[in-house]
């Protein structure tokens, strides 16, 4: 097993879900003390560890999606690439981190900048306040080989809450629900048709005419498509489930939403997705995620999460004007969180060099946009003298439970990082 592997399983056994991940942090910063690096950390939880005049700077987040059995992994090999057992693997960014690591205890003169809570809207990033040495700044966030990413999409969560008076219900109540679908990134994989557990559940409830809402919670996390759905519903003719949709009877009397028939329209009309393409870059341009729907019941009350993304700052404006505008139609104040810009695609020295390092290791290579956040888009207008550049292995299906990475993409990906950093020649 290499030393990327090594660093990356002892990761794996230290939790690091967002927004709880101190263990592995102090571990990162024991570790590039005692490997003779000089460490800053900031309030965030960012971390910055340098050695001597450095030219370059790595940089990777720290926290992962927490999927399954995550923060519990336990991981195993399959054809060459290393998965986990009913748990998301946290490879993005564990192996960035991992090869971060291994440079560190190679001794390379370089900045390393490890960065809190990025899976939550980038808020180690948003909130860094160090100074760089570096003019030159490597991401290791990104998921294909033989790639180079030079730019990425922005993106906003947005937050619709409604409170609603609950009225008696008639008929039958049941639980109507979706579960076990694959999930996914809600950037990466939005346009591999991984179907939506929320607008299964909205279809169906839909055709069958279902206007009694008890409650609904669905989905996992803002980033990821859902893949379990449950709603309590009460309806006056026999439901039974179809396809992917199960339904159970449940020995109750619960109260309905006044507003059943608007909260549930809403869900039905949601057009989950991508919303356009960019030709030029052959990924999609606009997309939205309907992430997450759960009661409140401090006013009783639903909350409906949509992550927005687009590779334009001006199409991300549009995008969140239309659907707050949809949202506050269907009765919901609204919120718009976590806004984070795009990194708009520019070749530079930086990315020629990087391009030509990643030819000469796999022998080709694509300069490509990503239609997902990378921190470099929010770092590069904190630091406008840096050049930025992203690459990163093969990593399959991030923030889901079937996440996976291709074991001899890392060795061959961090000899190209050894390359650029100069510690191979």
């Amino acid at each position: 097993m290499s030393k990327i592997i090594d660093h990356f399983i002892t990761l794996t056994q230290i939790p690091h879900c967002s927004r709880d991940a101190e263990a592995l942090l102090l571990h990162l910063s024991d570790s590039a003390r005692r490997y003779g690096y000089e460490v800053q950390r900031d309030e965030a939880g960012n971390l910055l560890a340098s050695r001597g005049a450095p030219r370059i700077c790595l940089q990777a987040h720290y926290d992962m999606v927490c999927m399954g059995q995550a923060p519990q992994i336990e991981t195993h090999e399959r054809d060459g690439w290393l998965h986990a057992v009913d748990a998301s693997l946290g490879a993005d960014n564990g192996i960035g981190i991992a090869m971060m690591m291994a440079l560190m205890e190679e001794g390379v003169e370089a900045e390393f900048l490890l960065t809190a809570d990025e899976e939550i809207g980038l808020i180690g990033a948003n909130a860094l306040t160090f100074g760089l040495q570096s003019m030159r700044m490597l991401n290791l966030d990104s998921e294909d080989e033989a790639e180079v990413c030079i730019g990425c999409a922005g993106g906003a969560d947005i937050v619709g809450e409604i409170v609603d008076e609950m009225i008696p219900g008639h008929g039958t109540c049941y639980e109507v629900a979706v579960r076990g679908l694959p999930g996914g990134h809600s950037g990466v994989d939005i346009d591999k048709d991984i179907p939506s557990a929320i607008t299964m559940l909205a279809a169906y409830l839909h055709e069958e005419r279902v206007d009694q809402l008890a409650g609904f919670i669905a989905g996992e996390r803002r980033n990821t498509i859902p893949a379990n759905a449950v709603a309590i519903v009460r309806s006056d003719t026999p439901l039974t489930g179809r396809g992917e949709v199960t339904v159970r009877p449940l020995n109750e009397f619960p109260d309905v939403y006044r507003g059943s028939r608007e909260i549930l329209d809403y869900l039905y009309r949601f057009k989950q997705g991508v919303r356009s393409m960019n030709p030029q870059l052959g990924i999609p341009q606009t997309s939205l995620n309907l992430a997450l729907v759960n009661d409140t019941y401090d006013p009783r009350g639903l909350t409906i999460e949509v992550s927005a993304r687009a590779m334009s700052m001006e199409d991300l404006e549009v995008l969140i004007t239309e659907t707050v505008f949809e949202m506050e139609m269907a009765g919901l104040s609204v919120r718009v969180e976590d806004q984070y810009p795009a990194w708009k695609p520019e070749e530079n020295a930086f990315t020629r060099e990087v391009a030509a390092a990643m030819e000469a290791e796999f022998g080709t290579v694509k300069t490509m946009a990503i239609h997902a956040g990378l921190e470099c888009g929010l770092l590069s207008q904190k630091y406008p003298q840096i050049q930025f550049a992203s690459i990163g292995p093969t990593i399959r299906y991030p923030h889901s439970t079937r996440e996976c990475v291709d074991l001899m993409s890392v060795e061959r990906t961090f000899r190209v990082v050894e390359k650029i950093v100069g510690s191979r020649k």
